[in-house]
């Protein structure tokens, strides 16, 4: 069973595309979309054994091989190292999905600097080298597109205000890059995922996990979403469609950074059905019960 798009089959035919983070998660299931759709794709990540399985899956899926390097995109000196690599090997990059991230829950006042600084280089510092070097590499000459991958902190962020402050300073710099870089026929934008059920809940401590199962009650849509629905939606921001969008945000949220429960009870319903294209996705476990 092939991943099943809502988008034609060769629309990234030809296309190089770099997926960071694509050993799991969102990137996984962006990374299988793209190569469903024709793309050539590039997986970067800290962990190589994770890129080879998304990679041998890629190649068993579709036939196309995958390029991986392992990288850790807060190293200046190693992602231009690694980008330079892949415009060797490529000779073009057609698009940039920047989703490698990463955070842990605490609350702001038992932060300390060093997981503060930690957090900020993971999603925004890390984000920022991988997009400058990529343009300053190849899409200053030739165009592309850039889609960063934030999240929903609206609002603000309360338990990841480290997470939340580097997010909204990514938003910041998908407007700032739209606007300079527009010249050069690069369109940058950016989507916010809300609740997505993704295998990366797995992985927060147990008492944030009971957190993650009541959270569908906070979305006016009654449910979690899953990673085809943000895949769909980075697919089509990287797409020819796009072509006249750059320095928006798109939020993936369900509605729950809209409105406010106090005034406007939410009313429970089951009226809204998920898109669940991923052939290969991964139920996490705590919503395995559910």
């Amino acid at each position: 069973m092939p991943y099943r798009s809502v988008f034609h089959p060769n629309l990234f035919a030809d296309k190089t595309v770099i997926v960071t983070g694509g050993g799991s998660g969102i990137g996984r299931c962006t990374a299988h979309e793209l190569a469903a759709l024709g793309a050539r794709l590039v997986l970067i990540g800290r962990k190589a054994e994770k890129l080879q399985t998304v990679a041998a899956e890629l190649l068993e899926d579709t036939g196309r091989e995958a390029l991986c390097f392992a990288c850790d995109i807060r190293d200046e000196e190693a992602v231009r190292d690694t980008v330079a690599a892949i415009y060797q090997q490529t000779g073009r990059v057609h698009g940039l999905v920047n989703n490698a991230g990463g955070q842990f829950p605490a609350p702001l006042a038992a932060i300390n600097q060093k997981g503060w600084e930690t957090v900020v280089r993971t999603n925004l510092t890390g984000g920022f080298l991988m997009a400058r070097e990529v343009f300053t590499q190849g899409m200053n000459e030739h165009g592309g597109a850039i889609v960063n991958i934030v999240a929903d902190m609206w609002g603000g962020m309360p338990g990841m205000g480290h997470s939340g402050a580097a997010r909204a300073g990514m938003v910041n710099f998908t407007q700032t890059a739209a606007f300079e870089w527009a010249q050069c026929g690069v369109r940058v934008n950016a989507v916010a995922p809300g609740w997505i059920a993704s295998s990366g809940m797995d992985t927060y401590p147990e008492g944030f996990k009971q957190t993650l199962k009541t959270l569908k009650a906070a979305v006016p849509l009654k449910r979690m979403g899953l990673e085809s629905e943000v895949s769909s939606a980075i697919c089509f921001l990287l797409s020819e469609g796009a072509a006249f969008i750059s320095g928006d945000t798109l939020r993936i949220d369900g509605a729950a950074s809209q409105g406010n429960m106090s005034i406007f009870p939410l009313a429970e319903h089951t009226n809204s059905q998920p898109y669940d294209g991923f052939h290969r996705a991964i139920v996490p476990d705590i919503f395995k019960d559910l």
